[in-house]
């Protein structure tokens, strides 16, 4: 099975659709705009990308509410914090502080903008 994103005019996923792999299957090879089409031709709605479901492309299985960024081809979970940016080399969100690796269990506190264990709130 094949899953694409339906997407808003500004690439927000607003649901993942399923498509049998018999409608995307061309002579052999994966198509990626025959799903488009299909999905396009059912619902009237024409702005889809596929999605993989291990992650495999476009950086991570779309969720609702993840957004499609076409400069970098990828899906990308909402920005969880303010102070977190988004590098364009991982895919990621990251805070402005590394996490402590010290085998403890941290949280992120946004309000003094460093990493905290659970028990001890500073603020």
């Amino acid at each position: 099975m094949a899953h694409f994103a339906k997407l808003d005019n500004d690439n927000n996923v607003l649901a993942v659709h399923v498509v049998n792999n018999d409608v995307i299957n061309i002579d052999g090879n994966e198509s990626e705009q025959a799903g488009i089409n299909f999905l396009t031709e059912l619902y009237g709605h024409t702005n889809w990308k596929q999605t993989s479901y291990n992650g495999k492309f476009r950086n991570k299985y779309a969720d609702v509410g993840d957004k499609y960024n076409e400069s970098i081809d990828a899906f990308v979970s909402p920005q969880p914090f303010t102070s977190w940016s988004f590098n364009d080399t991982t895919l990621k969100w990251e805070a402005p502080v590394q996490k402590p690796s010290d085998g403890k269990y941290y949280t992120w506190d946004e309000i003094v903008k460093q990493w905290v264990e659970p028990n001890n709130n500073i603020h």
